[in-house]
């Protein structure tokens, strides 16, 4: 699903962020990314959605090769890619409906296959009684759910989460988790960066461990490993 070859990312300032990566990594695992501030795990998470490029080296997700994809597909390529951020990043001004719903609108896929396909990902994420609430009326929890289920409405094959729980309370953050493993008991592959040492060494999952942009650690039901 995931291969990564000697990849190498410098940016124009000069600083190197990853320092030539090698990576494999199978269809429905569970992966976390971990490591300290500045290790270079931003950098691999964004290289997953084509938010930055590697500077060299070969990287294929899902039968694609993005050290040679041209711009114009990019949009096609993250169709396949849910992408879930630290800052949920809704859209304040539209419902938890619309925004889930917006994902598929620019697909143009037809009303009744927007409606279905929303209002079944916002079930998964138990918030079907809220489709027309406003982000800014819900809680951080519930905002993160939103933009969990607008992640996945597509049926993508990967989910990448950076940081998902980071702005949660502890409660709420194990509450997410059991979503996130739902997701994954039905085949999608998860790739999620995180600084909660708590949540690795409790759901035991692959860890793949980043220091000084090099892949220092790679463990199969693999612990955090860090002060956090």
């Amino acid at each position: 699903m995931i291969i990564m070859k000697d990849v190498y990312k410098t940016y124009p300032n000069g600083v190197t962020a990853l320092n030539g990566i090698s990576v494999d990594i199978n269809q429905g695992e569970f992966v976390y990314i971990v490591g300290p501030s500045g290790a270079g795990k931003s950098t691999f998470v964004k290289l997953m959605y084509r938010e930055v490029e590697p500077t060299r080296g070969q990287l294929m997700i899902n039968n694609m090769d993005l050290s040679d994809l041209k711009e114009k597909n990019v949009p096609h390529f993250r169709r396949e890619i849910g992408v879930i951020f630290q800052d949920f990043k809704l859209l304040s001004k539209l419902s938890v409906y619309e925004n889930i719903a917006f994902a598929l609108e620019v697909i143009e896929e037809s009303p009744k296959n927007i409606r279905k396909r929303v209002m079944d990902v916002l079930d998964l994420v138990g918030l079907k009684n809220k489709a027309r609430f406003l982000p800014d009326e819900l809680s951080g929890g519930e905002q993160q759910r939103v933009s969990i289920a607008r992640a996945i409405v597509n049926h993508p094959k990967i989910v990448i989460a950076d940081e998902p729980t980071g702005n949660l309370d502890p409660e709420t953050s194990w509450e997410i988790m059991k979503v996130f493993e739902e997701i994954n008991a039905r085949g999608t592959t998860i790739l999620m960066a995180t600084h909660s040492k708590e949540i690795v060494n409790s759901i035991k999952k692959r860890v793949i461990a980043i220091e000084d942009g090099l892949i220092v650690r790679d463990q199969h039901r693999g612990e955090y490993g860090y002060e956090s």
